[in-house]
């Protein structure tokens, strides 16, 4: 199983994605979390990474492809994975498509989060207050600028998806077990189709 998980920061992405890996055996690859590992390592790309990510800017492309082609080619990838956090962009999505064809995989589904701004930014602050500040992208100001960034970059693959037949909605403001339970019935569905 070859998921994507959409939608904008603090939508609960991450935490759907635990839910999945727990039930289905497969791995979470989340990017954010491959990037924050690079960032407290201090590796050249994780410096580069911790800069534009402290801005609330999404890092480049080629990064990103390079950081998914190599982790999915890894053993504990052979029975699928969840991309949480990619692709961002259409150009991203194209990338992927391309690097799935050519290890002549494809993905089974695409779920989009849908949630609203404004309670976001609650969760944001809640999250931020429970961590104690842990992560520096945790302050209203930044998510903003990251969800405005979403809207303009990211908001597109909606449709790219929606176009391509694999784009499954479930509506993100639902208590987390109400998440998880309409993602479930979805990827059924899927299997079953």
């Amino acid at each position: 199983m070859k998921l994507i998980l959409l939608g904008p920061p603090g939508a609960g992405k991450g935490t759907q994605a635990e839910r999945l890996v727990k039930k289905h055996g497969i791995v979470q690859l989340s990017t954010g979390d491959m990037l924050r590992a690079a960032v407290k390592a201090a590796t050249p790309v994780g410096l580069k990474a911790k800069e534009v990510m402290d801005r609330g800017e999404l890092v480049s492309d080629d990064i990103m492809v390079k950081i998914i082609e190599d982790r999915t080619g890894e053993p504990d990838c052979a029975n699928g994975y969840i991309l949480d956090g990619f692709p961002r962009t259409i150009a991203q999505a194209e990338a992927l498509e391309a690097l799935m064809a050519r290890h002549g995989t494809a993905l089974d589904a695409v779920i989009e989060l849908r949630v609203d701004d404004e309670i976001l930014a609650e969760r944001i602050e809640t999250r931020a207050r429970e961590t104690g500040g842990a992560r520096a992208d945790d302050n209203v100001e930044t998510l903003r600028k990251r969800l405005e960034v979403y809207h303009g970059q990211t908001a597109p693959l909606v449709s790219f998806y929606s176009e391509r037949g694999m784009l499954k909605s479930v509506d993100g403001m639902q208590s987390i077990d109400e998440v998880a339970a309409e993602i479930d019935a979805l990827l059924q569905e899927s299997a079953t189709a």
